[in-house]
This record gives structure tokens, sequence and C-alpha cells, in this order.
């Protein structure tokens, strides 16, 4: 005898309703055993529903259509009313499955009618167990079938229907047939997804058939701001052009429902200038400009209001003044005096030396130059932007010559480091920075005036103004006899109008590219120096000029470590701008083999910087997996590449730090020295542990120029940030490297990075919970990282000023609430863990293992901050830098 029944009964035991699932076993496997079976394992309940069914299939074949129309309708009643748990299937379908063949078959002889419709919406139902995998039965019953509400069958069928339309659809497609059926009931899925709170499925759905359009009919103000979330989140993981549109309809939905400040965020991921004017003429609140502004200003974009966006002059005077960021040093200097750390701090003050033992203070005869310039930048990084430090800015009374004694602690081109140093301790404030760097125009050395010069590019790094106080005074030292004046009067604008593409800059600094004069480094500087200011904008003519001025370059040239800024300042041209790079690759291609590569690899990084262009990764990665008999300069542009690429979000950013530690194992030595500058870039300002602990082990390798990278990176993970590990890493890595006047010197660099602005600053480009990238900071990042490629050359050689590139990237990393008059205002505020939520039903918790404090305060990496009071309204949905507040009119004090 078949065991088949036997099994089936053992399996059931005495038969309790319990067991659908044992009974649906056999019935899958051989559904004609249906009838020999013994019923007896079935319910009572079950058995009367069963044979019911049984019934119904034999009537609605019957020949008399009231007949069928009554079978039919109790049929569907009973299918729609059965409800049925995560494991197993409702009953009904359960007990039709064996007449699916015979109901199909039967459809088929059918004459068209009402009660055919029914039938097959029936059919379309059963096909969600019955039919064949890749048959896509159901959808084709549901289109053959009755207009009717598709809900009503339950989520489950409405899911299953979307994924067989995906799959229809792209068939369609690729047969170029008509798909409009198929929209027609996308049409009804996506409304019914998202009145039931299934956003991502409504969006996954309209993005596999190509018509997001059909999103913004759909969505309402309960549910607009998880499917925007939504949006903007998949928009990382989306190929070009496909994330553009996705976050065009995120742009759209935000502008219909008034959410400006989101809607503001993505006219500036996307950088269109467009919607950043249109958010601005459409919204009428005056306060709320405001805070546009602040965002604006925090992005380090240069960007001019007309009447348009705001008709009245003194309102639009106000806003501008917020753009140019003139208030920027006013609110640190509140949050500095907030947590009390006004004190200025010595270099000694960082270092620690009594913490060590005897050895490391003995070191201090060694090179005392070198040993003065480390101070110098320090002592610069450490009380930047406080206006005051132990070293530069010390009254004269306190010893007889003030300041100018430590300047002349500095030799040669120490000296101009030093002058630009008063730059950075005043940085953001023009008119005090401006007035304490006055003196030093007039002192008879070179090297202090062009410090000075640089000072004052430093000063006003980040801050417009309108009478332009940086270019009337440098303009005058561009064509100077001495090419390092004349390198401060060009790094000093590059800095002071980074991002700005001011016309006025590219007519002075373009001919200098073209002087067949002009010493190299004097040419270097200046294609470093139209990068920043034209970073981002693919401008023709600044390309152009650096092209010819690298086809000019001789052979024993294109040798030099500076040449490679040359590369450098054109892919800055092309910073995040993807395809548009192309042009200027392909004429890269000609030039001289010595430097082609290396300006492939840079151009490339460059354009796909901040993308997470998984393709342009394993590009990389391919190039730098070639081995070469004697180093290849351009596989380390193509290691930085990899970090520039991937940085863009969490997932690909954990993924490079593994690939890079691959890379440390397999690599030349060329690569390796690159490695921890990528690591570096990858975390900055974000000291992750296992990249702290790869780092502190790199940093005794016994190559070098390796360790002096892992140093220089230990530093920026932690920039600004007091980490004490790294700290007590650095200060240990001092008295081991105490006769060494290189490493130490990379090893006190790392030291004022760490404790940059006293832990008050962040070196990270990105902002607005890692949704925005500043072209600006990530261009100065990327030309000190491609700077200490070459250490020896540049860092350590006489252009050690390349150090204050990182000002760019400098910014306090605060919260200030300030109330509508834009006077601070102190609210209480939870900061924690930034938790994602992205699709999570309800209303989910966005921090974790928060603490209450008092504004303003300070954000680490990954934080977030939500207000702990209804008393104020925040007019941004993201807490960082300044958030204007306004009172809540539904607030009451509680008795």
């Amino acid at each position: 005898m078949d065991p088949e029944p036997t099994n089936n009964n053992t399996a059931s035991g005495s038969g309790n309703p319990k067991d659908e699932s044992t009974v649906k076993a056999p019935l899958s496997k051989d559904p004609k055993k249906k009838d020999d079976k013994k019923d007896e394992d079935l319910s009572e309940e079950d058995l009367a529903l069963k044979q019911q069914l049984e019934l119904y299939v034999e009537r609605a074949q019957d020949a008399d259509q009231g007949l069928q129309k009554v079978a039919l309708e109790s049929m569907r009643q009973e299918i729609r009313t059965s409800t049925s748990s995560m494991t197993s299937v409702p009953k009904p379908l359960k007990f039709l499955r064996p007449h699916y063949g015979t109901l199909k078959s039967y459809y088929e002889t059918m004459p068209d009618s009402d009660l055919k419709k029914l039938l097959a919406d029936i059919l379309s139902v059963l096909a969600l167990t019955m039919s064949a995998e890749g048959d896509r039965e159901s959808l084709k019953y549901r289109l053959l079938g009755s207009e009717g509400d598709i809900g009503s069958w339950g989520h489950e069928y409405v899911r299953n229907l979307a994924g067989e339309i995906a799959q229809e659809y792209s068939k369609r497609v690729n047969e170029e047939a008509t798909v409009d059926d198929l929209i027609e009931l996308v049409e009804q899925i996506v409304a019914f997804h998202m009145k039931h709170n299934a956003e991502p499925e409504a969006v996954d759905l309209l993005m596999e058939v190509e018509f997001l359009d059909l999103l913004v009919k759909h969505v309402d103000k309960t549910n607009y701001k998880r499917t925007c979330l939504y949006l903007t989140s998949s928009a990382r993981y989306l190929p070009g052009p496909d994330d553009v549109s996705v976050l065009d309809i995120a742009y759209t939905i935000y502008k219909q429902f008034e959410e400006f400040p989101s809607a503001l965020q993505i006219a500036l991921y996307l950088d269109n200038m467009q919607h950043v004017k249109e958010v601005f003429t459409s919204c009428p609140d005056l306060l709320r400009k405001k805070q546009f502004c602040y965002i604006l200003a925090r992005q380090g974009l240069s960007f001019e209001l007309d009447e348009e966006m705001c008709a009245d002059d003194e309102d639009r005077e106000a806003l501008q003044e917020i753009i140019n960021n003139t208030k920027l040093s006013e609110g640190y200097l509140t949050l500095a005096r907030d947590i009390e750390v006004m004190e200025p701090k010595s270099p000694e003050d960082i270092y620690k030396a009594h913490l060590l033992d005897g050895r490391a203070s003995a070191g201090a005869s060694v090179d005392s130059a070198r040993q003065n310039l480390a101070a110098t930048f320090v002592n610069a990084f450490v009380n930047a932007g406080f206006g005051q430090d132990k070293l530069m800015t010390v009254t004269s009374e306190a010893s007889s010559g003030g300041s100018s004694n430590w300047l002349f602690k500095n030799k040669d081109h120490g000296k101009a480091s030093a002058a630009a140093s008063l730059g950075m301790i005043d940085l953001w404030d023009v008119d005090t920075g401006l007035a304490q760097l006055d003196k030093y125009f007039h002192s008879n050395d070179n090297h202090v005036i062009a410090g000075a010069l640089l000072g004052v590019g430093i000063v006003n790094c980040g801050i417009k103004n309108d009478c332009d106080p940086a270019l009337a005074l440098l303009a005058d030292y561009l064509d100077k006899e001495d090419s390092s004046i004349r390198i401060g009067a060009i790094t000093g604008l590059g800095l002071a109008y980074a991002g700005t593409q001011n016309e006025q800059i590219r007519d002075k600094l373009t001919p200098i590219l073209g002087d067949p004069k002009a010493p190299l480094d004097v040419i270097a500087f200046t294609a470093i120096a139209l990068g920043l200011v034209y970073v981002g904008s693919c401008n023709e003519e600044v390309a152009q000029a650096i092209i010819f001025a690298l086809m000019d370059r001789s052979e024993s040239d294109l040798g030099e470590p500076l040449t490679r800024l040359l590369p450098l300042g054109l892919g800055l041209l092309y910073l995040g701008k993807q395809d548009s790079v192309e042009a200027t690759a392909e004429v890269s291609k000609t030039f001289n083999e010595k430097i082609r590569k290396y300006c492939d690899m840079t151009l490339l990084s460059c354009a796909y910087a901040g993308t997470g262009n998984v393709l342009k990764v394993q590009h990389f990665l391919g190039q730098c997996a070639q081995h070469f008999e004697k180093g290849e300069t351009f596989q380390g542009p193509a290691v930085l590449g990899i970090a520039m690429v991937a940085m863009a979000e969490e997932l690909g950013l954990d993924m490079a730090i593994r690939s890079l530690e691959h890379l440390l194992q397999y690599g030349e030595q060329n690569i390796r020295k690159a490695v921890p500058l990528a690591l570096g870039l990858l975390c900055i300002s974000n000291p992750k542990v296992h990249v702290m602990d790869t780092l502190s082990r790199l940093s005794h390798d016994a190559d070098t120029e390796v360790a002096m990278a892992a140093v220089i990176s230990l530093g920026l993970i932690g920039a600004g940030t007091n980490n004490a590990r790294i700290a007590g890493m650095l200060r240990n890595l001092s008295s081991y490297y105490y006769k060494e006047a290189n490493l130490l010197f990379c090893v006190r660099i790392a030291q004022g990075f760490v404790h940059m602005g006293k832990g008050l600053l962040t070196l990270a480009p990105y902002h607005s919970e890692r949704f925005l990238l500043s072209p600006t900071a990530l261009g100065g990042l990327v030309v000190l990282l491609h700077a200490c490629l070459d250490m020896k050359a540049i860092i350590l050689g006489k252009y050690h000023y390349v150090l204050y590139f990182v000002v760019l990237a400098m910014q306090p990393r605060m919260l200030l609430t300030v109330d509508e008059n834009l006077k601070p205002l102190s609210v209480p505020v939870r900061v924690g863990q930034a938790v994602d939520v992205v699709g999570q039903a309800g209303r989910p918790k966005t921090i974790t293992g928060f603490q209450t404090h008092s504004t303003p305060v300070l954000l680490a990496a990954g934080d977030r901050a939500e207000l702990a009071t209804e008393k104020y309204l925040p007019l941004s949905p993201i807490l960082e830098g300044f958030v204007i507040l306004k009172e809540n009119p539904d607030y009451r004090e509680e008795a």
C-alpha cells in the first residue's frame, strides 16, 4: 500500500484543527489523492468548509448563470474573510488548490461576461499559492478580471502582484510592447501601499516601472516625511541618472508640503542653484529664510540674493550677512566661553612632556628650528579662532619684543608659517586678524611678508566680505620678484576665495600659469589656488590654462613632486562632477608618459569624490593591484581615490577600510605610504577604534614614509576630538622618535590636529547628518593629502605651509540655538548616537543613549541632537550649527 496516508495519519495525530500545515504537504504533492483520503484528520468546521467550497466549485460550472453567480460570489466572500497566520495558507485557498486546474480550464470555455471576470479575480488569488514559479498567472488573471479594489484581497496578494508586475514590465519593455494596463494596476497598488504605511514598497514598485512621478499624487502630510527619507536614503545606492531623478521627486514633495529646509538640502546635494532660488522665492517667511542662509553658509556656498528672493533691501542685507558667514567667529567664541576653554594653550600644554620618562626631554636639543616650526603649527591649530595665544599675540609688556620674538625663533621659510599662524589664531575674525597682520607687511624679510599674505587668506577663509579686503591686499604682491612672496599671495587668494568662482581672481592668476619665467613652485600653487576658487565648477578656461601649463613643463620638471600639484588643481575643478571630467581626461592621455597615468588617476578620483560609485572603486583597486619594478607614483592618488569615492556612505566606507587593509599586505611601498592617508580621510575627525589600531601599528613601520603618513593620519582621524587614546599614542611616539627630527615633526603636527580648536572643531567635510558634502572642505583636505604623498619634498621641505590648507575644512562641531533676533538662546537638548530609522514603521526613536545638555553643545561624529522642550520649534529639521528657534504658539506651561 502507498505509504502516503499512513505517513499523514501519524503526523496529524488526533485530528485537531491546528494541523492545517501537515495537511498541506501531501496535498501539494498529489492533489488527486484528495478523494481517496479519509477526511477524518479535519475538524468538523474545516470539513464543512471544504465540502461547501467543493460545492461552490461544482456550482460555478453550472449551466444556470444565476447559480454560477451565487457560487462565485460566495467563494469570493470566503476567500476575503478568511484570515491567515504568518506560517499557514488561508483555509479556503488551501481547499481550493486541488480545483485550481479545473477552474482554470473551465474559465477558458466561458463566454465573456461579468461572471468570467469574477472567476478571473478568484483565479488570480488562487494563483498566489498555486501557479508555477515565473508564470505570473496571478497578474495575468488580475488584468483579465474586474477593475475592483485590489486591497480587499489582503496585503500578501498585493505584494505578490507588485513583484510580478516588475518582472512583466521589464519583459514588455524589452519586447517594446505596451505597458498602459500595468501602469493602471500600479496606480492602484501604490495608492494601497501609501494608505497602509508601506511607503518603501510603493517607492520600490514605482522605481521598477520607472514611473516615480506618480508618487507626488499619493503622498499626504502624514506620510511625506517617511517617503522622502526613504527616497533620499536609497538615492545613494542607485546608479546615475536614477539617483538624481529620485532626489528631484523628493525635492518636489518637500516643496509641496512646505518643508523648505529639507528641500534646500536636496537642492544643495544636487548642486542645483535653480532649485536653491526656488526655495527662497517660494518661502514667504523671513525667519525661515535666515535659517536657509545658515545652511548655505555651512555648505560654504557663495550665493548672491536678488530682489526676487528677498524684496526688502535691509532684510536682504541681513540675510546676505548670514550667508557671508560674518557671525561665525562670534558664535564660535560663544561656544568657547560656554564650555570655558577661552584660556590660551601653549604647545607644552599639548605635548605634556612631563608625563613621559626622561629621554624625551633629552631630545629637545635636536634641531631647534624644526622644533619651533612644529610648535608654531601646534600653537596655530590649538588656538585656532580664539584670537589669543601664548606665542604670537602676547602683549609687548610681557616680553620686550612681543610677538616678533617668536617669529624670529624660526629660520627662513619657517618665518612664513609663523607669520601665517597669526591668521589661523584670528580665524574668521577678519577685522582683528588684518589689524594684527598689518605690522608684518612692513617687514624687510621676504618670508615674513609671504607669511602675512598667507595669513590674510587664512583669516578670510570661508568669510565673504563686501569690500574684498583679501583681494585688495594680496593683488599687489602677485608679480613681485621673490617667489616666496608670490606663493604667499597666490595661496592666500586661493584660501580666501575658495569656492567663490571669482572672475577677478581668475584674470589675475591664469596669466601666471602661462608665464615661461615663473618658477615651478609658483605655477604649482597657482594651479591649486585656481582649482580651489573654481572647485567643482568645470570651468573650461581655468582647465585649459592648467592643461597648457602641464604641457609646457620640461622633462626634468615632470619628475619634481611639486609638478603633481598641477593635475590636482585640474582635478579640483571637477570635484564630484562625475562624467563632466571625460573630455579633460581624454586630453590628459596626450600628456608626457611620466605624468599621464598620475593625471588620469587624480582626475578620476576628484570627479567621483563623494559619489560612492562602486565601479570607480573597483577601477582604483585594479590600478593598485599592478606590480611594477620601480615604484609608480600614480598608485598614490589611486589609493586616495578609493577613500575619496567610498566616503559617501557608511557601508561603502567600511568596505573600503577592509580593502585598504588588503593593500597594506600586498602593496608596494608607494601604495603602502598612501594607505594610512586614505584611512585618515575615511575616518576624518571620527576616531574609529580599529582604524586607530591599524594606524598605531603602521606608525612604527620600518619604512619611515609609511610611519610618517600613519602619524599624520592619526592626527586627522582624531582632529578636533581631544581623543585621549590618540593623544596618549602620540605622546608615546614623541618619546619613541625623539632622535628622528622628521618623524618627531609629524608627531607634533598630529598632536596639533588632535587638539585643534581645543576640541571644538571638526575637519569632516560632511555635515547635516552626513548628507551634504562641502566641496571646499574636501578640496582643502585633498590638497593636504596629496602633499603628504611626498612628505620629504613638500611638508618636511620648505612648503610646510601646505598644512594650513586644512583651514578650508575647519568648522565648529557645535549646535548653537539662537532666538528670532539671532541672539544665543540656551535650551535643553538631548544628544545621542544617531539611529537609522529609514523604512521603519511608526515613530521610532531617532537617537539612542542620549544625555540632556543645555545649548550650545558639542556634537561628535555620528551624534544627533533633538530639542528636549516643546516651548520652542526649530526652523531646521537637522540640529547642527546655527539653528533658529521660534516660540511654539501652542505651548502651555505645566502648572
